[in-house]
């Protein structure tokens, strides 16, 4: 992928455009297609490459931090059935959003849109996402401000000033400096965190032994106990959104063909759910760590991913061992948190272009994403890790197992639509299938978390939740026979149409400018095509093409422009 976004072919010269956007939003180099679907002649990276950069956003600590306070809390062998019980689940249900993603050029809310939610049932859901990514920001910025302090003696208050401005020029620019930031640093990161293990295997080869027989620093004992397990379990689970950060890199996956069916499959599975097979063994790792550093620096600092790295550096770096792990926690945080940012942006930007009708552009939701993350930072939220955390899963888990069972049994079984939808043009309001299903299976698990139902439904709330929306998805949409997921049939690119290039344009009769036909509808208010970003931020159409005699036909439209190569 260039740094600069591939020029579009505008409509006929003197004819003014209804709708200028704003000079950021305009600007695709920036933009990313942020809102819309990512056209093929953006999407330039090789698979592996997606793939590549996709995995180098996973390097946070964090999994450090909640695989050593599960461990810490519940013992090792419940802590160790919780962690690869949550991997199996956010690996499960991540493979066939991962392949919509890809497959689509779709982003998780857009996906989300088709996949059982509706126009603006999906709306709900982009304000969870973004609450995973300032909660996970704020997270690793305060490990990063732990680093600092430990490194230089900064005070904590200015570390998370200092991580939360640090990422504000990189995701400013878009997806082309987050791709060059992941693979700078990669090397770093790779060196940073296998080390501390091979100094372990060395210097203290029983250490392994007697992890496995910890019995946890909160009296749980080392056997294994189905309270815990459950518990355990529900903060690991708080990972599950993360199969939406991987979204953002996997809509530029390259199309599909017979030369790279191999390497495409390899590379969404990789780029997809294989992220948490790396964060299950970090999980472990990082509670490895804590586990071995904890006669000497305490639990509050073993929680702390970077008094865990000293330690273990030590026996071969020794004084150097400081800045030695200071620096890999450093790079690790800017390189998780720069993803986190311009999530949290696609995120808000979703959210707000559908209640307010504005698009002022991607770049300044990064501001407000930021702004809440250092709040968060500054209130100590490390401390309430894993309450926090517990809490949050019960509704990420409702919402992704949702999307999952629609992609993977509503339209394999014909209940829903063959392919994803997310044009406003198309789409009911809401669609009770997934929708309904999330906030019956949130609100039941969440007063299972809160102890309503007695201590077990307490302890397997999240499983609660899966449960739920695993069951409900499909039977409301059975029993609404399907008709809340098209309002009306798609005539220019729907599943019964006939499209010999789906790379071809038309010119959108409100911004003048072309869109390859996935981002096409055709619009009754305008006589003509409009794209999906101008269908939705119109504030005065009253979904003409949904209502009344505009609905009853589509809209004729000129043959579309084969892509000029």
């Amino acid at each position: 992928m260039t740094d600069t976004a591939t020029p579009v072919t505008s409509a006929p010269e003197g004819r003014p455009a209804k709708r200028s956007y704003a000079k950021l939003a305009a600007d695709e180099s920036r933009e990313d297609y942020s809102l819309r679907y990512a056209p093929h002649s953006f999407r330039r990276w090789s698979p592996s490459m997606v793939a590549g950069t996709a995995l180098g956003g996973i390097a946070y600590l964090a999994d450090f931090a909640i695989g050593a306070s599960i461990v810490f809390t519940y013992g090792f062998t419940s802590g160790l059935a919780s962690i690869l019980c949550a991997a199996a689940i956010i690996f499960l249900t991540g493979i066939p959003i991962a392949r919509a993603c890809a497959k689509y050029g779709l982003d998780m809310d857009l996906i989300t849109r088709g996949a059982g939610f509706g126009y603006f049932g999906s709306t709900l859901t982009s304000l969870i996402y973004a609450s995973f990514t300032f909660i996970f920001f704020a997270l690793e910025g305060s490990i990063m401000a732990q680093a600092m302090h430990q490194a230089i003696g900064l005070p904590v208050e200015f570390g998370y000033l200092i991580t939360t401005l640090i990422v504000i020029p990189i995701v400013f620019r878009g997806m082309g400096a987050l791709a060059k930031v992941q693979a700078w640093t990669q090397p770093i990161w790779l060196i940073g965190l296998v080390l501390p293990f091979v100094v372990l295997a060395f210097e203290a080869p029983d250490a392994w032994g007697q992890f496995t027989s910890f019995g946890g620093t909160e009296g749980a004992g080392p056997g294994f106990s189905w309270l815990a397990f459950g518990l355990g379990t529900g903060v690991a689970l708080s990972l599950i959104a993360q199969i939406g950060e991987q979204a953002d890199y996997l809509r530029f996956m390259p199309a599909k063909t017979e030369h790279n069916k191999h390497r495409w499959n390899i590379a969404v599975l990789a780029a997809g759910p294989g992220w948490v097979i790396i964060g299950a063994a970090k999980q472990l790792g990082g509670a490895f760590l804590a586990f071995v550093a904890l006669e000497a620096v305490g639990k509050t600092r073993a929680l702390e991913p970077i008094a865990p790295q000293i330690e273990a550096l030590k026996p071969w770096l020794g004084s150097v061992a400081l800045p030695a792990a200071a620096l890999f926690v450093i790079v690790s945080q800017i390189k998780i948190n720069v993803t986190n940012a311009y999530s949290g942006s696609l995120s808000w930007s979703n959210f707000f272009s559908r209640l307010t009708h504005k698009h002022p552009g991607r770049v300044w939701y990064i501001f407000l994403n930021l702004a809440i993350a250092l709040t968060l930072m500054e209130m100590n939220m490390f401390a309430a890790l894993n309450k926090l955390l517990g809490f949050y899963s019960n509704v990420g888990i409702a919402w992704i197992t949702a999307v999952a069972a629609d992609l993977v049994i509503n339209k394999r079984i014909g209940l829903s639509p063959p392919y994803i939808e997310f044009k406003r043009a198309y789409l009911y309001a809401v669609n009770p299938a997934g929708f309904g299903a999330m906030v019956v299976a949130s609100t039941v698990s969440i007063l299972a978390f809160f102890g309503l139902f007695g201590e077990y439904a307490q302890a397997f709330s999240t499983f609660i939740a899966a449960g739920l929306a695993l069951v409900l998805c499909p039977l409301i949409a059975w029993l609404t026979k399907g008709k809340y997921y098209l309002a009306r049939p798609n005539p220019v690119n729907g599943p019964h149409v006939l499209v010999d290039d789906i790379t071809a344009t038309h010119s959108c009769a409100v911004c003048d400018t072309a869109y390859e036909l996935p981002d096409i509808a055709d619009c009754p208010v305008q006589a003509g095509p409009i794209c999906s970003l101008c269908c939705s931020l119109d504030a005065e159409c009253g979904d003409a093409c949904r209502k009344g005699d505009a609905a009853s036909g589509p809209v004729l439209l000129g043959l579309p422009t084969p892509r000029r190569s």
